[in-house]
This record gives structure tokens, C-alpha cells and sequence, in this order.
């Protein structure tokens, strides 16, 4: 399982300017002091909405099914207390994160899950150079493993059957390999996701809008509906080497009971995501194809999602990546397929994250064209939303767009107060000073002069 770099344009403004632009020296861009690195004490998450029968679906495609598309023959789990431990040489920031993920999955989805300082555990988390890690998965920030302990294991038997996960029968060990020079904010969603599939879904779905169990990246930390198939996971009612048939028998019964707010109509069966589309996808959102190439795959997820009438996130998606990649060639196409997205995004509250998403994009052309009015708006609209979610790059970046709004407006002593706030969540979502400052003259270079 990986968490790719598909998205992490998602969160990045770089290239979002409608035309080139140099950018000036200034004072923002040239902070000579941070403030302390911010983070999110606050455990409130995303609840979970929708209706059990709609989850049901998602359960069985999640825990039955790898992300290539192969049907598992049985599932597979942790059976008894599961420990974790970080091997030698982690970020500093990686503990308090883990910390904190590991009383979420205790307190929300029920697992006897708690640290060790012991040599040996159920899941390892190790820091890896990026580079290592992008040479052995290239695609990959991050990944978890089966039946290895660390770093050399892996590197012997990644080519073998034993690193496979469809040979499981019961999960005894597995290591998540996290970047070890990336930014605190990588960091921790590295571990929201790679520990959630290391404990439960071994598969990501296209059409969930409320889960990082979706490669589209949109979602930094676990959901409710994330804890809920988790909890799902390690009931009772379930265990290690069921089919899919047996745990269709009982799926239904066990989500009413534990989340028995689901148990109304819903809104049907969402309709399974073609392998087109992904492939489609897949292609325009890596690098290794010409702009062209990319251009013309994700044209052609536009058609396929519009044919098959998905609407919801998976359209949303690909008007998303659509409008990202007509950035710097086509200007009216780009505010045009992201103008699609947000409408796309807009008709459903599951999807204000995407949204959010949607207007660091839009402030970029506002602020260009001088609305400052417009820019504000955009920030104001996405900023609570930003920080709900736990979002620290995006809550910057959004905060960034409006201090030079405001600055737009002639109100410095607004504007100067709003860019030092956006610093310390900046710190924990960008990473070093440098890339701080890079990210600061980057939305100021955006500003017409």
C-alpha cells in the first residue's frame, strides 16, 4: 500500500499562476524569524454521515479487493494486542503525531493498539531518505510492508512473494516506511494512512469522498467513516480468513450496532471505477510523460467520468487534475475545468475539503487579476475548512492568499498579522524555513504590479 505523490499538488500552489511571473524581493518573502511551529491539539474529526447501506459496499470492496484490482480470497487482520514501535533515526515531530494517531485508534475504532519500546513489534514505523524510497517504490511518499522488519529486510524480499499481501492469512508484522526528510505534515499523513491499511483496507476507492482510503490524496488525516471501518475490522463478529460471502452475511448487522445513526435509506450502491479512468489518471498524474501525454490522459478520464455520469469525487478529480495541468498552457481552460470542479464539489457537503482544495486554485487567478475582494472571499470561505480537516499546507497557503489581499486593500497592519499567523502552520505543513519563505514570495509573486 502507498501513499502517492499523485496529490501532493493538491496542497501546492507552484505553477498555479494563470502567466509567469517574476518574483520581486520583498518582505514577506524574506522573513528573517518563524514563529514556533503550530499544530493541531484538537481531536475533533470529519464525523461519519452516510448511511450503513452505502457502507456496506465499501467495506466488503475495501477489505475484499487490493488496489490493482485483485480479489483477495479471504481477509485479513491483527488477531490479539498490537504494538507499535519507531526504529532509530525519526523526524522529532513523528512521535507526538503517532502518539496521538495511536489514542484516536484506541478511543474511535476500538483497537488494542499501544507503543513499545521493545526491539521486536507488530507494525514498525522506520524513516527512510525520500530518495531511497522513491527508488525502490518510485511512485511512492510512503508505504507499508508485510512481514518484514525493517529497511534491509524489505530490500532483500521486495521482489518475493513474502512482501505480497495477498498471501497473508493473519497479519503478524508489518513496517511503514515514512520519508525521513520531508515535512512534519507528510510525515503524520504518511502514518494516518499507511497505518490505517497496515491495521484494515488493503484497497483505495476512487468514489469515497469522506476517506484517505482514496488515492486522490484529498483527505490529510482519518475520518469518521476511516475509524468506523476500522472498528468494522476488529469486531467480533469477524476474523482473519473469512470470505467475502461470510462476511456479507454479517456486515449489515454489525454496522447497524455499531453505528446505528446509519441505519436509514441511502443513497445506492455507487457504481464500481473503470480501470480506464484510473489508468488515465494514473498517467496524467505521475511524472514520466510528456505535458502533452498527461494532458491528453486526463482529457481522457474527463470523457470516461462524464460518460459513466459519477458526478461526486471522482468527476470532481478529474476536472481537478484537468485544471492543473492546463495551468501555464492554457489559462481559461485551467479556471474553466477548476470552475467545474468546485460545482461538481459544491453538491454535497462530504466534499468541502475538495472544495477547499478547489480555491487555493481560484485565489490564484483572483489575486492575479487584482480582485482583492474576490481573493478574501475565497479564504475566508476555505480557511475554517482547511483547519477542520487538519490541513496545516492548505490552511498556510490560504491565509497567504488573503494577507496579500488584504495588503491589496491597503490594510498592512491586517494583512501583516494575518502572514504571521499563516507562518507557524506553514512550518509544520511546508517543512524547513526555506521552503517557508519560497511558499510566501511564491503567493506574492502572484500579485500584479
Amino acid at each position: 500500500m502507498t501513499r502517492t505523490f499523485a496529490m501532493l499538488l493538491a496542497t501546492l500552489v507552484a505553477s498555479c499562476s494563470p502567466m509567469a511571473q517574476s518574483t520581486p524581493p520583498t518582505r514577506a518573502a524574506t522573513v528573517s524569524t518563524m514563529p514556533a511551529m503550530r499544530g493541531f491539539s484538537d481531536g475533533t474529526v470529519v464525523p461519519v454521515t452516510r448511511s450503513n447501506p452505502e457502507m456496506v459496499q465499501d467495506f466488503l470492496d475495501l477489505t475484499f479487493r487490493l488496489e490493482s484490482g485483485r480479489a483477495l480470497a479471504g481477509m485479513s487482520r491483527f488477531e490479539g494486542p498490537i504494538t507499535v514501535r519507531v526504529a532509530p533515526g525519526a523526524p522529532a515531530t513523528l512521535s507526538p503525531d503517532l502518539d496521538a494517531l495511536l489514542g484516536r485508534l484506541r478511543k474511535e475504532a476500538g483497537i488494542d493498539i499501544t507503543r513499545t519500546s521493545a526491539t521486536q513489534a507488530s507494525i514498525t514505523v522506520e524513516a527512510v531518505p525520500q530518495k531511497a524510497l522513491q527508488r525502490a517504490v518510485p511512485k511512492a511518499a510512503c508505504f507499508v510492508v508485510p512481514r518484514v522488519q525493517d529497511w534491509a529486510e524489505f530490500t532483500k524480499l521486495r521482489k518475493t512473494p513474502a512482501v505480497d499481501w495477498s498471501t497473508l492469512k493473519v497479519r503478524t508484522h508489518a513496517t511503514i516506511f515514512i520519508p525521513s526528510d520531508a515535512a512534519p505534515q507528510e510525515i503524520r499523513d504518511c502514518l494516518h494512512e499507511e497505518l490505517a491499511q497496515a491495521l484494515g483496507p488493503l484497497n483505495d476507492l476512487y468514489r469515497l469522498p469522506d476517506s484517505v482510503f482514496n488515492d486522490d490524496n484529498i483527505h490529510a488525516v482519518l475520518t469518521g467513516f476511516d475509524m468506523l471501518m476500522l472498528r468494522t475490522t476488529y469486531a467480533p463478529e469477524l476474523h482473519s480468513g473469512m470470505s467475502r460471502q461470510q462476511a456479507s452475511s454479517v456486515i449489515a448487522p454489525l454496522l447497524a450496532r455499531l453505528n446505528p445513526r446509519g441505519e436509514r435509506r441511502g443513497n445506492g450502491v455507487f457504481p464500481d471505477t473503470s480501470r480506464d479512468w484510473i489508468e488515465a489518471m494514473e498517467t496524467a498524474l505521475t511524472n514520466g510523460s510528456s505535458p502533452s501525454v498527461r494532458r491528453q490522459s486526463v482529457e481522457r478520464a474527463v470523457k470516461i467520468a462524464r460518460q459513466f455520469r459519477w458526478g461526486g469525487p471522482r468527476e470532481g478529480f478529474s476536472y481537478y487534475a484537468l485544471g492543473r495541468l492546463q495551468v501555464g498552457f492554457d489559462s481559461t481552460a485551467a479556471l474553466a475545468a477548476f470552475n467545474t470542479a468546485d460545482a461538481i464539489y459544491g453538491t454535497s457537503p462530504l466534499m468541502q475539503i475538495h472544495s477547499a482544495h478547489i480555491a487555493v486554485q481560484k485565489a490564484a487567478f483572483t489575486l492575479s487579476a487584482g480582485d482583492a475582494l474576490g481573493t478574501i472571499k475565497l479564504a475566508d470561505g476555505a480557511i475554517p475548512v482547511a483547519a477542520r480537516h487538519q490541513n496545516a499546507a492548505l490552511l498556510a497557503t490560504l491565509m497567504m492568499f488573503k494577507a496579500e489581499a488584504l495588503d491589496m486593500q491597503g490594510d498592512s497592519v491586517a494583512a501583516e498579522a494575518v502572514r504571521v499567523d499563516s507562518l507557524g502552520w506553514a512550518r509544520y505543513g511546508f517543512g524547513s524555513d526555506a521552503n517557508v519563505r519560497a511558499r510566501l514570495a511564491e503567493v506574492k509573486g502572484l500579485r500584479p504590479y
